[in-house]
This record gives structure tokens, sequence and C-alpha cells, in this order.
């Protein structure tokens, strides 16, 4: 009883802040003004109302008080340290003079946009258990604002509504099913006064959805499903038509297809864009045995946002079957193409092509590659489908196959920036290979990764010849890429993959962070570097831009972490030894800031126990590894971010030495608050130790790959 009353008392609250907001220009709590769509179409880069600033996401702004003439000026104005040592992906808000940033584990924080100082925190209180559920980092990817309140997404499946003023929470709503492998680390939008959310966990055997929410109240209003149920349990059209372009019993395994990050939404048309993920399992075989389309996987769709139904959609990777999501940063312009005036959507998904689309109708406009692929020689000008490599059908051959790109993508979630000015979008990319192996005789678990990929055989081998070839094929770049002539206009190399996201200005900047620890301007023309800072951290967030009594801020959330850094194994330090330490940063014309000094790294020995273990337990505990403990500790074992503070690397473990401490952890459970839950469910005590084994096997294949490098210096 007192529950419900808490959450009528709250309901009651949030439509009484949402009617003092009224129109976005009336005073609201604690010197707060309502935020409404007109005031987001409107903005006029004083401040940042919304992820991608505004609705068609170009992450552009019309700020130029720092341009090439000033750039040397720049420097820190003021910074924050944050409390949790994980990724950092949120780009921030910034409304009526206040920052509002989230951080990894959900957390949210507000300060003084002018001076970094604090105003308010809250803590949804994850439970740390879910971090298990988390395929890419327990990370969070920012907010959303309207009316006097802000909406945020919890790793644990929860929409809460906060108090912009004050940090206090007026509603809360579950939006999954939180027994499954549900999570959400993307950040919400707010249209006409509805909350939209959508989810992740497609690699653990979920079923996709988009949905929109009351933003006073918290009530869902529409739920659009991304794939089809079981056949005769659809009644939406759309879905009826899906169910066609699946094969055998895919319901049971999920489907995947989450909306984990892109949405972008035009007004005029009414019509929400929102990026679909992959399959589950990847493996296509195992998902829909006989292939098909798989509608709506690795889709672009546009849903009717008052209504919530299907208007249309373009599918760029027709029954995926490499992890090749359609979730990357979708944005919206106005191209000339032809001697015409078109409104498209443009994405640069993980596949490696550029797509331009119609976005009012669908139509496939152009594509092409703007990295290496050897997936597909191309995109047939005419149906809009990939022109398939065979050999690349790893699903269909049985066969491994080395695939360009790799389950990361050519690009990720990082996002791109469009500026208008130079006709230009610039891509934080990346080129990567993966070893595509199918997994014989594979069965879904309830813990672990449901790829229907033999992810232990194609680990990274204990060779520094095979590591050092692997490493100079992999490449982080920023590529200014031109939309209407389909070609790249110039590029920056970077050290490695995982570069942040960009930010481009009307000042002729571009802004970057990147994996090698520093925040970089470039001119946005001819890609020529104008001023970095060593932000002492890898940054993978994308940038942002503000002003205050016409003084203009740039702001970045550094702090490395994401998919790459926990799971790349080997390649994951190609940019140098990167340490996690997390702070929101901010920079002005003028700024004296100093950050304090780098702490000193602890560089820990390498020292494992003796390999005591026959070959058949440590090549056992090779495929448990690969199933159950590469996601987030590393490929082969390798955790080079675990020295930077993210995650442990096990091989530098004390419990290697102690079996009953390892069955403690990792059968019982003991660090489950950390993220570490029990997997006795899916793993017997002898699996378990078989694990240990292994990870004291790779130890000492690399203690000694260590020494030959030394003796080779």
């Amino acid at each position: 009883m007192t529950s419900r009353l808490t959450r009528l008392m709250g309901a009651a609250l949030a439509l009484l802040v949402t009617a003092c907001s009224g129109a976005g220009a009336d005073s609201g709590t604690n010197g707060t003004t309502g935020i409404d769509g007109a005031r987001i179409l409107q903005a006029d880069g004083g401040e940042w109302l919304s992820y991608g600033r505004t609705y068609d996401e170009q992450r552009f702004s019309p700020l130029d008080q720092i341009n090439p003439g000033t750039i040397g000026e720049l420097g820190l104005a003021w910074y924050a340290d944050m409390d949790t040592a994980r990724g950092q992906e949120a780009t921030p808000l910034v409304i009526d003079g206040k920052i509002y940033v989230t951080t990894a584990w959900s957390k949210v924080k507000a300060f003084d946009a002018a001076n970094g100082k604090p105003l308010w925190d809250y803590d949804p209180k994850v439970p740390g258990e879910t971090g298990v559920k988390a395929c890419c980092d327990v990370v969070n990817r920012g907010l959303a604002a309207w009316g006097n309140m802000l909406f945020l997404g919890t790793l644990d499946g929860r929409l809460v509504a906060l108090d912009r003023g004050t940090g206090r929470e007026i509603w809360s709503t579950v939006t999954v099913d939180q027994g499954a492998a549900y999570t959400i680390t993307g950040a919400p939008r707010v249209i006409d006064g509805m909350v939209i959310i959508g989810n992740g966990g497609a690699e653990f055997g979920v079923r996709g959805f988009v949905a929109a929410y009351d933003a006073a109240t918290g009530k869902q209003l529409w739920k659009f499903y991304t794939v089809p149920d079981r056949p005769g349990a659809n009644e939406a059209e759309y879905l009826k038509t899906a169910e066609a372009t699946w094969k055998g019993e895919y319901w049971n395994i999920g489907g995947g297809g989450t909306v984990w990050d892109a949405m972008a939404y035009d007004p005029q048309l009414g019509l929400l864009y929102v990026g679909v993920g992959n399959g589950s399992p990847w493996n296509q075989a195992y998902r829909s045995p006989g292939g098909g389309d798989n509608l709506y996987l690795s889709s672009i769709i546009a849903i009717r946002v008052k209504t919530g139904e299907y208007a249309w959609h373009y599918q760029t990777t027709p029954g995926e079957t490499w992890d090749y999501t359609a979730t990357q940063h979708i944005m919206l312009a106005d191209l000339e193409i032809d001697g015409k005036a078109r409104k498209v959507l443009m994405q640069a998904p993980k596949n490696g092509f550029f797509y331009v689309i119609d976005r009012a109708t669908g139509e496939f406009i152009s594509a092409n590659n703007f990295v290496p692929v050897n997936w597909a020689t191309g995109v047939d000008p005419v149906s809009g489908r990939p022109i398939e490599n065979p050999d690349a059908r790893v699903d269909k051959t049985g066969k491994p196959y080395i695939v360009s790109p790799g389950p990361l993508g050519a690009h990720n979630w990082h996002p791109m920036a469009y500026d208008a000015n130079q006709k230009l979008v610039f891509i934080p990319a990346q080129i990567t290979a993966y070893p595509y192996i199918p997994a014989a005789g594979w069965k879904p678990s309830k813990l672990g990764f449901n790829v229907g990929m033999d992810t232990a055989n194609n680990a990274m081998p204990a060779d520094n010849a095979v590591r050092e070839e692997a490493r100079k094929a992999t490449k982080g770049i920023l590529i200014a890429w031109d939309p209407v002539a389909q070609k790249e206009r110039w590029r920056v190399t970077l050290g490695g993959p995982w570069n942040g996201g960009v930010l481009a200005t009307a000042g002729g900047l571009v802004f970057q962070g990147n994996a090698m620890g520093n925040f970089v301007a470039y001119d946005s023309a001819q890609g020529k570097q104008l001023w970095s800072f060593p932000a002492q951290t890898g940054v993978v967030a994308a940038p942002m831009t503000y002003s205050i009594d016409g003084q203009q801020y740039v702001a970045v959330l550094a702090g490395w972490g994401g998919a790459w850094a926990i799971t790349a194994g080997v390649l994951s330090d190609m940019s140098g030894p990167v340490r996690n330490i997390s702070r929101l940063l901010v920079f002005k014309l003028g700024g004296t800031a100093k950050l304090p000094d780098m702490p000193a790294a602890d560089e820990l020995p390498l020292d494992p126990p003796g390999l005591t273990a026959a070959a058949d337990v440590v090549a056992a505990g090779a495929g448990h590894y690969g199933r159950y403990c590469t996601v987030c500790h590393g490929d082969a074992a390798i955790q080079a971010s675990g020295r930077g503070g993210i995650i442990p690397d096990l091989r530098y473990s004390g419990t290697l030495a102690s079996a009953e401490n390892w069955q403690m952890i990792v059968h019982d459970g003991a660090l489950k608050d950390n993220g570490m839950v029990a997997f006795a469910s899916v793993l017997g005590k002898s699996e378990i130790d078989s694990i240990r084994h292994y990870v004291i096997a790779r130890a000492n294949e690399d203690k000694a790959l260590m020494a030959q490098k030394a003796a080779a210096k």
C-alpha cells in the first residue's frame, strides 16, 4: 500500500512539474525552465538539450568563439572526478547554466556549468550482478530532458524521471523483463512528451524492442518489437511480413534485434528513426537454419512516433551473421544530390559501408565502403543489397574465415558529426578483422556469450610474431567523408581503435578524444591538428559545447573502457598502456586549471603458479573461458585494461594458486556485488577449475613471451 501511494504521489508531482513548464519559457522549480520540442528545435548553441544536441543528431554547434585563430588560448576551465572507474561514454546536457552527466553504473551528476560546483548526484543503485548481462561494460551514454525533468535509462532496465533542479526521483518504471539478460546503456529521447527508450542484450538471447512512455507518469504508451514472435502470435502486419524471412524455431532463442543506441527524429514527417542490432545468436545457422533476411535485424526502421506504427525500413545487412548491427549513429540532413534537394538519413554502421537513405520513404540512394571490407564487394546500386563474398558466410560454409570488419565494426557507437558548411561527415572509424569460427553443436546457455561462434579456438595465439602482425593490421582513424560523392576527403590515423566520438563547430573545428589519452582539435577543412590536451586516460565519449555569459566552453567526459577495452586482449592497448581515470573535463579560452599529476602506475610482475594440469584439462578450460569469460576478462585471458582499473586481469590474480578461493568466486559468487556472479548454474566445479588451469597456462605462456621480448632488445 505504501509503495503504491508513493508511486501515485510521484506521478501527481510529475504532472504538476510538467504543467508548470508550459511551452518551455516559464520558470520551474530551483531556477530551471521547462524544455519542450520547440526549445530543442530552436536551440541556438548556448545549451545542449538532447543527446545529439538537436533531433537531427548532427552534433554540430553554431558556436564559433573557439576557432583556428583562438584555439591556442584554449585551456582547462575546471574538472570533476567521477566515482566510477569504468568506461565513460556519456554526452552531457547543459540547461540553464547547469551541466548534467551520467557515468558508469547509471549514476547522474549535476554541476554549475561555469565553475564546476557540484549541485547534486543520483545513484539508482543498480545491483552489481547486473554487470554480467552487459556485453560491453557497465556504461551509460546520457540523459534526456523534458519540462523540468531529466530521464535516465539504467543498466538493469529501469526508466527513471528526476527533478532537474534537485536530482530527486519522481518516478521509475521497469521497461524490460529483469529476469532476462536485458540492459539499457543508451540515452533516451523525448518527443512531444513521450520518452523513447530501447535496450540491449542480443548476445544473451533476448527479443529487441523500443517503447514510448508518458513523460509525466512513466506509463507505457506504445511498444514496437523489432523481430517477430512465433508464427501466428504476431498481430502487427509488419511482424507478419517479417515471419516469412525467418526459419526454424527462432523465437525460442530470442532473435535479438535490440535498439541499444541510435535514434533520430524528423518533426515535419512525424517519424522516429531507430537502429536495430544483431541477431541472437550471431551465427544464422543456429538462429534461422535455412537462412532468410531475418527482418528487422541490422535495419534502420522509421516509426510513426505518435502511434508507434511501422512506416518503412531499410536493412543494411540481410541475414546478418557477423554482429553487424545498424545501431550506430543515425543523423538527418538535407543534401543536394544529382541537382535535387533530398531529405536524407545517413549512417555508417558496423559493416563498413556509409549509407544515404531517403528519410521520407526509406528509398536507398547510395552506399560506399569507408574502410576496407571483405565480407562484401559492394552494395547493389538498384536493390541496395550487399553483394556478399560467399566465403565470408561462415554460417553456410561451416568453415572459419577472417572477416573484415570484425564484430566491433568499422564504426561502433561513438557519435559522428556533420558540418553542413564543409558538407562533411566526420566518422570515428576503425580497421579491424576477426576470425569467425562456427561453433559445433552449439546450445544456448543461461549465462555467457550466446553467439553460436567458437570463441575459444579463435583466441589470439601465444606467438609474438602473430600478435605483431595483428597489431599492424588494426587501426583507428578519423575520416572526413563526403556523403554526396561517397568518398573520403581527409583522414587522421590514430594509434589504435576505440577512439572517441566527434563534435563539429561553426568555428571550423572538429574535436575528438582518443585512446592515446589526448583530447584534440582539428581543422575541419583539412584535418590538420591544431590543439591537444593530455587527458591522462583514454577518451571514448563524444565532446559537446555550450556558452554562458558570452563565454564558449567545450566539455568531454573522459574515462577508458567499453567493449574494445575489456574484450580485445592483446590488441586493447594498441594506443599505449591506457588507464581509467574518470573525469569530466571542461575547457574555455584563457582556462588555467591544472589536472593533478598522473598517479604512478603499479607495474605488477607476472608470476603465476606453475602449470600442473594435463593438456586436455587446459583445452577444456579454454572452451569454457571463451564461452563464459572472454566478454569481460579479455581474449586469451589478457585484460590489458585490468592494470588500468577496469576489470581484473586474471593472469595476475592471487586466486590462481588457490582452487578453493577460485571456487568461492566463480562457483559461489562471492564477488557478485562487483558483477562477478555465481556460474554454478552452468558450470560444474571441475569445469570451473579447468578455467583456472587455462588461465595459469596462459599466464605462463605470456611470461615466457615477455622474457623473449626482453632478451631480444
